[in-house]
């Protein structure tokens, strides 16, 4: 773990560099490029290579939708306190959402015009949900549900198979909880080019959600313009910041939550008390003899954590704000002044008793937030997302009246007097 403290003499430059903005590698992006194009161009069969190659997994067309016999096999393999435990979350999260949902609404302008907006739900959305080391059940519940809530009547979702060609019956069970219509066996960034581009067994949708490795996140830059996306979710971050209130114990739990992740995820800490420091480093030395994710703990303590001691909390939140961490954990007397001034984290969790965890699995909002610096730009995943705004404007001869003479002015003054005249001849002609 780095140690970094403002007493250094290279504590300046090396707290700059914290400061992010999620960007690819060459060969993260050239590689991505590579795939999709493979996808574009040869749909089934790509993906089919794909999977032997990433998955180690034989599938042909036929196989690379789940089945209903699969989905009723998955449904008697999952016992009953699972499936309660993933009702809990999908309620919790169902209930945010339909909350959060824009609803439609109308007035009148100052010239007398009708005017509002429609939401709708998206007619076909993507929701790819990550594999690898472990079945994301949560977030199964977290995209899928918004979609579902928002009313969207084709949810696909993508995730990458076993070696053996199946998925995890838990996220079987979970994907069908949180109303997906569509089950495919597909992962990484040849998912999200079989979203956007569409083959010949999966056709395309018109939004991309979900979060995803460095491939994926890349994938989803990548093919913005021929389909929307909702944000750059990536590898798993946490930075907690606390000033002497903070329980040391706690905090270590929480930045090892987030380390077994593994991979590229990231984890941090910054404090104004040398203290605390001080015994974070020693109960993170202590916890994680006890967790058996022993190769991805390691990677993450190696090359993605960092403790800093910081001059002053307020210092603390500018290096919080600079580094855009996903999720935050804030521990202080001055809880609310803080907080106030954190601008770019993608979920905020406040006190000792706030663990991330619950926010990854149970709380309600959802887990997909913006992560390598994206959250500078833009906000975790919103059931709105999920919804196409459509606005609507009527007008009657009063208002059309009223509105003639200042589009006119506009035409006039941008050269456009077909624009003036399609309303003059309104006005003239009644």
């Amino acid at each position: 773990m780095r140690v970094l403290r403002y007493t250094s003499r290279t504590y300046r430059s090396q707290i700059a560099k914290l400061d992010r903005r999620a960007a690819p590698s060459d060969a993260v992006r050239n590689t991505v490029t590579e795939i999709l194009a493979g996808v574009e161009k040869d749909g089934d069969k790509a993906l089919i290579g794909f999977a032997k190659k990433f998955d180690r997994a034989v599938l042909t067309a036929k196989t690379l939708r789940v089945s209903k016999d699969e989905l009723a096999v998955a449904k008697k393999q999952v016992d009953a306190a699972t499936k309660k435990l993933l009702k809990a979350s999908h309620d919790n999260v169902l209930e945010f959402a339909r909350k959060s949902l824009r609803k439609d609404w109308s007035g009148t302008n100052a010239q007398g015009a009708s005017v509002g907006e429609i939401y709708q739900g998206f007619e076909r959305v993507g929701c790819y949900i990550p594999g690898g080391s472990a079945p994301l059940v949560s977030t199964a519940i977290m995209t899928c549900t918004l979609a579902k809530a928002a009313g969207c009547p084709e949810i696909v979702a993508c995730t990458p198979c076993g070696p053996d060609g199946t998925v995890h019956p838990a996220l079987l069970c979970a994907l069908t909880l949180a109303g997906a219509t569509e089950i495919y066996k597909v992962g990484g960034a040849q998912a999200i080019a079989a979203m956007a581009y569409g083959t010949k067994s999966i056709a395309p949708v018109v939004k991309v959600f979900g979060p995803g490795n460095q491939f994926v996140v890349e994938a989803k830059r990548q093919v913005f313009g021929t389909v929307a996306v909702d944000l750059l979710p990536g590898p798993s971050e946490v930075l907690v910041v606390a000033d002497k209130t903070g329980r040391a114990d706690f905090i270590a739990a929480d930045l090892l939550a987030q380390a077994e992740h593994g991979g590229d995820s990231g984890i941090g800490f910054v404090t104004d008390s040398e203290t605390l420091l001080e015994d974070v480093q020693a109960e993170i030395k202590r916890q994680v003899k006890e967790l058996s994710r022993q190769d991805q703990l390691q990677a993450v303590l190696k090359a993605g954590a960092f403790l800093i001691l910081a001059e002053s909390m307020d210092e603390a939140i500018d290096i919080c704000n600079a580094y855009s961490p996903e999720h935050v954990t804030l521990i202080a007397k001055r809880e609310n002044t803080l907080m106030a001034k954190i601008r770019t984290a993608g979920a905020i969790f406040l006190g000792n008793l706030s663990p991330v965890a619950v926010g990854d699995f149970l709380a309600g909002p959802s887990h997909e937030l913006p992560t390598g610096g994206a959250g500078k730009s833009f906000p975790g995943l919103t059931v709105d997302q999920f919804q196409r705004r459509t606005s609507i404007v009527r007008l009657d001869q009063a208002s059309i009246g009223k509105s003639a003479p200042i589009v006119d002015a506009f035409a006039r003054i941008e050269g456009l007097d077909a624009h003036a005249r399609s309303v003059t001849i309104r006005v003239e002609g009644s």
